[in-house]
């Protein structure tokens, strides 16, 4: 849920004098891979005698049928919510809760042909529980919820998702932010899309962090040209021509300080929706993509499936007698309630089809627009700053220093040593930001494509000489050797 509407549910239910109430909502599905998500939509107050308060609280079977109407109009799912004023952390439900959403659970089912959702909030910390009901006999628990704005909140789910247990290497990451946040913070899984000299970067650090899933995601392999920008890619990495997530995998697997990580390895294109699937399972995405359609793929994500997208590039430019002119990098988060690319001018509808038709790299037809060429440099010693930015952007955003989260916009300009503060705001008119919480039913911009998949089976097929794959084999050893020593 966005964070505006998880205020409005929280400001209802959370009573001055005490006592429990209920409330009824709506939501929709975003569909990935292996998770399914309940997004909530809208909020349905209760009327005047709709609903019970005496200590406890009940709903009225006016109250559910009004609701599920509404509901089923919109074509969305029924979300009975209640409160429990001193509950701390993920609520179960009491025998009286469990029979209440049972009840209605047919109700619902029949009116929108979605399962009933059923939501609790504990007063004592804010903390969120939720269940679908797909039959009447048993609820299915919820992985975790999550509250997205600047702050992302989350309440985890302990008996499904645990936390991990903190290692001797963690022990300074966690004097930096305490056991709490380092327990929410590994739980999350995030996934890094583009894995080149920045998001190679920072899927290190995040294993050496202590995320325990982190997933790359590239169709691409590694070339000579990128050693000079991919830190611990190897002139082996290059001659065997390896795609650039196993690079990134074992690379991450050296870093990792939790007991166990998995990483998960996506030689898929995000513009592709076979890509937009995978991301749809992750709680958080980097996008360290410089090309305007991956961008805008993303761009959608963070607001029609609320999944916090963080995006960053840098661009430098030269004189003509080669000479470094200047650097400007950017780093932001996407989130409700914050602008998206398209409105900070880094995203321009109308090059996302340009991009598609591969005009953006055709010299005749930049040359015949007067257009400038896209900017592609990029070096370690500046990359290393986008990286940096992404990842502070990222603690913000989920550690929250100082009270506070992600902060606005960042902009810094090299030559004049200047860090900006964007004053960009959401556009009334935006269609990624109008169609915020639209998950299954969010505008498709991905589409098949078979460009990159030739381009992994080719790559796949290709032999090797023996002595390339002699050398491959023994580094692989000497990595799993490495790894038990853990």
């Amino acid at each position: 849920m966005s964070g505006d509407t998880e205020a409005a549910m929280r400001d209802h239910l959370m009573r001055e004098d005490g006592q429990e109430d209920v409330l009824i909502a709506t939501y929709v599905l975003s569909t990935g891979v292996e998770r399914t998500t309940a997004l909530i939509r809208s909020v349905i107050l209760p009327r005047e005698g709709e609903r019970h308060v005496h200590g406890n609280a009940s709903f009225t079977s006016a109250y559910v049928l009004r609701a599920a109407h509404e509901a089923r109009l919109a074509g969305h799912g029924l979300v009975l919510l209640h409160s429990h004023p001193g509950g701390r952390g993920w609520q179960k439900l009491s025998r009286t809760d469990r029979e209440t959403e049972s009840e209605y659970e047919r109700v619902a089912r029949s009116a929108t042909k979605m399962p009933l959702l059923g939501m609790t909030l504990g007063g004592a910390d804010t903390a969120w529980s939720a269940r679908f009901w797909f039959d009447r006999s048993k609820p299915t628990w919820a992985e975790s919820v999550r509250s997205v704005s600047s702050m992302l909140a989350i309440t985890w789910n302990d008996e499904q998702r645990p936390a991990p247990r903190i290692t001797r290497a963690q022990e300074r990451t966690v004097s930096s932010w305490g056991d709490r946040a380092q327990g929410s913070l590994a739980r999350l899984r995030v996934l890094v899309v583009g894995s080149g000299s920045v998001g190679l970067d920072v899927a290190q650090r995040l294993a050496a962090t202590g995320l325990i899933t982190v997933g790359v995601m590239d169709y691409d392999a590694v070339e000579h040209r990128n050693l000079d920008r991919m830190i611990g890619a190897t002139r082996l990495d290059a001659a065997l021509n390896r795609s650039k997530v196993d690079v990134a995998a074992r690379l991450m697997k050296s870093a990792a300080t939790a007991d166990v990580i998995e990483v998960r390895r996506h030689e898929v294109s995000i513009t592709d929706s076979v890509g937009v699937n995978i991301a749809l399972d992750y709680d958080v995405i980097f996008s360290c993509v410089d090309r305007p359609w991956p961008r805008a793929v993303l761009n959608g994500i963070a607001y029609a499936d609320l999944i916090p997208v963080i995006d960053g590039g840098i661009a430098l430019t030269t004189f003509p007698d080669g000479r470094m002119r200047n650097g400007i990098w950017r780093t932001h988060t996407l989130t409700p309630g914050r602008p998206c690319m398209a409105c900070l001018g880094q995203l321009v509808a109308g090059d996302v089809s340009l991009d598609k038709l591969g005009l953006l790299e055709d010299p005749e037809y930049i040359e015949g627009a007067n257009r400038e060429a896209p900017s592609h440099q990029n070096v370690a010693a500046l990359s290393a700053s986008v990286s940096a930015s992404l990842l502070a952007q990222f603690v913000s955003l989920t550690a929250h220093p100082g009270g506070r989260g992600a902060p606005a916009p960042l902009h810094y300009v090299l030559s004049t040593h200047t860090l900006l503060h964007s004053d960009a705001s959401c556009g009334p008119y935006c269609a990624y930001e109008n169609a915020t919480g639209a998950g299954d039913r969010r505008t498709t911009i991905a589409e098949h494509r078979d460009d990159w998949r030739a381009e992994v089976i080719a790559r796949r097929a290709k032999k090797q000489p023996i002595h390339l794959r002699i050398l491959s084999s023994l580094e692989g050893a000497l990595q799993r050797a490495l790894h038990r020593l853990r």
